[in-house]
C-alpha cells in the first residue's frame, strides 16, 4: 500500500468521483491521501471530501503562496480559525513561490512565516510549497526551527548540498511526477536523499507522471513514481512503499 502526501483531488476536476474514489484508491494500492488546502475558498471542498471519505482522504488546512494577494490578512483569519475547529494533518499548502507572480513575494514571506508559528504552537507538521525558492524557503525553516517543526518539501527537486539541509532539519522531501520526466536530470538527488527522509506524492492533478505527462494526474498513478524512485535507488518496489508509507505515517502521526 502506498500513501499519497499530496493530492488536490477536492478541486472540480475530480467531483465526478468523489463518491468512489475511497473504493478505486483501494483498488490501486493507495491507502490514505492527504489534501493540501490553498485558500479560503477551497476550505468547504476540502473538508467535504474529508468527510466522505475520513479514512482515505486526509485535510490538510493552510494559504497557498500563489494564492497571497491583497486579502492576505482576511484569508489567513478565516484559515487559522479553521485549525480550531476540527483535525488537520499538517498546516500545508505554505511557502513561497518565484515563479509565478512576483508581486506579493514580501506578503508570500510574511504569510508563510506566521503560518509556520502557527505550526510550532500547535506542534503540527507543515507542507511546504517552495517552486523556485528552496533557498528561501530552507533558510526560513532554519531560521524557526526549534526541534520540533517538521514537515516535507513538497515537490522537491534541489540539489545534493539542499538535501543534506534539509535531512539536517529533520524534514521529508516529497517526490513526484517529475522525477520520471526524461529531461529532468534528477537520479543523483533522489539516491543521495536517505530512506528515512523519502515520501511520495502526485500533487494530483498536476504534474503526471511519464507515461502520462501532460494529461490530469491522479493518486491512482502514485504506483509509476514509486517504481521509478525503486528504479533509481535499486530497491524493490515492495521496499519503496514500505518505508515511504512509514516516514507519512511517522510524519503525520
Amino acid at each position: 500500500m502506498f500513501i499519497d502526501t499530496h493530492a488536490h483531488i477536492y478541486l472540480d476536476e475530480f467531483k465526478e468521483e468523489w463518491d468512489t474514489m475511497a473504493h478505486s484508491f483501494s483498488e490501486a494500492g493507495i491507502d490514505k491521501v492527504y489534501l493540501p488546502n490553498i485558500d479560503a475558498d477551497s476550505i468547504s471542498d476540502v473538508n467535504a471530501l474529508a468527510d466522505l471519505h475520513p479514512n482515505t482522504c486526509i485535510p490538510m488546512m493552510g494559504l497557498h503562496p500563489c494564492y497571497v494577494k491583497e486579502d492576505v490578512t482576511a484569508q489567513l483569519e478565516k484559515i487559522e480559525a479553521q485549525l480550531d475547529k476540527r483535525t488537520y494533518a499538517a498546516i500545508g499548502e505554505i511557502g513561497i513561490d518565484l515563479h509565478w507572480d512576483l508581486s506579493h513575494v514580501k506578503e508570500q514571506q510574511e504569510a508563510f512565516e506566521q503560518q509556520i508559528k502557527w505550526a510550532l504552537s500547535r506542534k503540527m507538521p507543515i507542507v511546504i510549497h517552495s517552486r523556485k525558492s528552496l533557498e528561501e524557503t530552507i533558510s526560513t525553516v532554519e531560521k524557526y526551527q526549534d526541534g520540533t517543526l517538521t514537515g516535507i518539501f513538497h515537490c522537491f527537486n534541489g540539489t545534493i548540498d539542499q538535501v543534506q539541509r534539509i535531512v539536517e532539519l529533520g524534514f521529508y522531501m516529497g517526490l513526484g511526477g517529475v522525477i520520471t520526466f526524461k529531461n529532468a536530470k534528477l537520479d543523483e538527488m533522489v539516491r543521495a536523499i536517505p530512506q528515512e527522509n523519502i515520501v511520495l506524492e502526485t500533487d494530483a492533478p498536476y504534474l503526471s507522471p511519464h507515461p502520462n505527462r501532460g494529461k490530469r494526474n491522479t493518486p491512482m498513478y502514485l504506483p509509476i513514481i514509486a517504481q521509478k524512485v525503486a528504479d533509481i535507488r535499486g530497491e524493490t518496489l515492495e521496499m519503496v512503499g514500505k518505508y515511504t508509507s512509514g516516514n507519512s505515517m511517522n510524519l503525520f502521526n
